[in-house]
């Protein structure tokens, strides 16, 4: 499997200019970890994640070096960490070099990524934009999705039917804005992720059985006020 199959590809993403809080309050309302920063074009500039912004200084609790790592701290560095502890803007914050990869990446090398950078989420790239996001939890995901016991052949490939049913998800207006990710095996689709009520959820599931070359469907996703109790 490749980075395609099994990608992220309601991707939630923000702008240069976005401020700080505006960020937090985004990946708390989502309930994700981190965001790229995308351009006017979709151009990849960075990714800020909650990490960023738990190292952030609040108030007059800023962070002290001692005296004698000062020393060895040009006023340069100094000033770079004022700027991100400080700043507002998301631009400021973000992680500029982002470790990438490409929708024809095997997951193997994600995996190695992942692994080798100790980064938990690697953007996808295709033509210098944004189209995807495979994290650690999309690749247990996949693993979990395989099914040895499926031995008979589907008339349509599988990258076509995961193509097909996120164009018919995309098209309904009743799908929400919860990030839906998509794994097909074999004509078996597995969905991952949060949904925001019980007929959503039933609503997805047959739209997906009602689309080409789909044999079975393993809805996985977690109703929203299950799991978060609100």
């Amino acid at each position: 499997m490749k980075a395609v199959d099994v990608m992220t590809t309601n991707v939630v993403s923000v702008g240069p200019e976005t401020s700080v809080r505006e960020v937090a309050d985004i990946l708390l309302a989502r309930h994700i970890s981190a965001v790229p920063v995308v351009g006017q074009s979709g151009e990849l500039m960075g990714i800020v994640s909650e990490g960023d912004l738990m190292r952030r200084t609040e108030g007059d609790t800023e962070r002290h070096r001692s005296w004698w790592l000062e020393l060895f701290t040009s006023s340069e560095m100094s000033a770079a960490e004022f700027v991100r502890l400080h700043s507002d803007k998301i631009s400021d914050v973000m992680t500029r070099k982002v470790i990438t990869a490409e929708p024809d990446t095997p997951l193997a090398e994600i995996a190695a990524l992942l692994e080798r950078n100790a980064i938990k989420r690697v953007p996808i790239i295709k033509n210098g934009n944004v189209v995807g996001i495979v994290s650690r939890a999309n690749l247990l995901q996949a693993l979990a999705s395989v099914r040895r016991d499926i031995s008979a052949a589907t008339t349509t490939n599988d990258s076509t039917i995961r193509e097909n049913v996120t164009a018919r998800l995309k098209a309904q207006s009743w799908t929400g804005t919860w990030p839906i990710n998509i794994i097909v095996h074999d004509g078996t689709v597995e969905l991952w992720g949060l949904v925001e009520s019980d007929a959503q959820k039933m609503a997805v599931r047959v739209a997906v059985e009602q689309t080409d070359g789909v044999r079975t469907v393993n809805d996985n996703r977690v109703v929203r006020t299950l799991l978060f109790g609100e």
